[in-house]
Parts: structure tokens; sequence; C-alpha cells
């Protein structure tokens, strides 16, 4: 299904598909990073449960309207999608305040935004991802005003979807990451993957926390807590 390696980062491989063209497969690896790349571990099944979740988030977005990349889960650690020309900027969403927020601004730790805060990173790792402007991004990206625009209003969509797929597994979205590419006719689609990898998620209940905090602070079992989510996705 897969031909010639065509990148790799740190939390997957992209494989030309050998099959169509403008589509390819995703391949999950069971590598963790945190703090850009900084700390660095390997997690036996991570790739396989990052995988399984994002195979059953995209297509509930799809059936709430929300176009991605994503075609069809493959096997275990792999999926099929639609080529992008990923945008170089990470959009991040954030409903209550933590984690680097608080410490950039000085924001009271748990604090609820309404609406919700969308900030901009720009996707370079040389440059450690730096936070950004809408000036800067159009500076920096090939997006048009209109496009930055748009890629705003779908990541409050895709929010407002999440937010309601997780409650209902219990589970509280607090911040998360998104990644845009465009298709071949220049659309603009989601793209990456939609994980506890790019989640800020705690539990309803118990306000744990169950997403990659776990790994990033030393605080509990990486596996298990994404065993957790994917059985409550399955369970749902």
């Amino acid at each position: 299904m897969k031909a010639e390696l065509l990148y790799e980062g740190k939390a997957k491989k992209v494989y030309r598909a050998e099959t169509a063209t403008n589509q390819l497969v995703l391949s999950y690896k069971n590598d963790a990073t945190a703090f850009n790349g900084k700390k660095k571990a390997n997690f036996t099944g991570k790739g396989r449960l990052n995988n399984e979740i994002s195979a059953r988030i995209f297509p509930y977005l799809h059936e709430n309207r929300i176009k991605s990349h994503f075609i069809q889960r493959l096997n275990e650690t792999e999926q099929l999608v639609y080529e992008t020309k990923i945008i170089p900027l990470e959009v991040v969403i954030r409903n209550l305040a933590t984690g680097s927020l608080v410490k950039r601004l000085g924001i009271a730790e748990k604090t609820s935004f309404n609406p919700p805060l969308i900030e901009l990173f720009y996707k370079n790792d040389d440059l450690d991802d730096p936070l950004i402007n809408d000036d800067h991004a159009l500076l920096l990206t090939d997006v048009s005003y209109a496009e930055l625009n748009e890629i705003k209003a779908k990541a409050l969509e895709i929010n407002t979807a999440l937010q309601e797929l997780f409650q209902s597994i219990h589970l509280d979205l607090i911040d998360f990451k998104l990644e845009f590419g465009r298709l071949a006719d220049g659309t603009i689609v989601l793209s990456d993957e939609i994980s506890p990898d790019t989640c800020r998620l705690w539990d309803s209940h118990t306000k744990a926390k169950m997403d990659k905090d776990v790994f990033r602070q030393g605080i509990g079992d990486l596996i298990g807590v994404y065993e957790e989510i994917l059985q409550r996705l399955e369970a749902r």
C-alpha cells in the first residue's frame, strides 16, 4: 500500500501511497517527545493508540461536516490520507488556561475562555515554533487574510465538535493543536492528527490529566492513559 518514504517527523512517518496519486500513508511511531523534542522516549504501542484514536475522531468530524485529509484506517498503525501541502502554522485553541499560557501571561490557572482563545505558532523546529501574530502569519506563510480567517473559523468549529465528542466520554477538552494543509485543488482542510499527543484532556470527574502531559510531567502511565481514551471512544 505504501511506496517510498517521503518524510519522518517526531511522531509519524509519511509514505507515498502506491495505489493512487495525491494520497499518502501515515505510519504512527512509538516515539514520544516533549518540549519541542528536548525530552524523548519510546513507548511500545503508542503508535497504534494514536492511530486508532485519530481514526475514530476524523470520521466523527466528517459527520459534522468538517473536512480533513483522512480517508481511512489501513491497519493498527497506519492510515490513508489525501496529500496536502502543510501550511506552517500550528493553531492552538484554548478553552481553559493552563501550561505555557499561564507562565507567559500570568493568567490564573483554570481561567475559562469564552470565546475560546486562539493562538498561532510558526511551525519551524529551528526556531522552537515561536508564537506569532496575524501579521507574522501573513508574512511567513502563503495564506491570505481571508484564508487566515477561514482557518480560525474552522478551528472554532472543530473545537465545538470535539468538545461535544469528549464530553460524551467524560473528558474536558482544555486546549489542543491543529494543523491545516492545501489539497491539490487549493482547498484548505484539517491535516495531521488529533490524539492525546495534540490535545490536553482532563477527566471530567477526577480532573486527572489524560494526555501527553502524563509523559511531559512524568506523572503517570502514558500507555494506560491512551488505552483508556481509546476504550471510551470504542464504547461510545
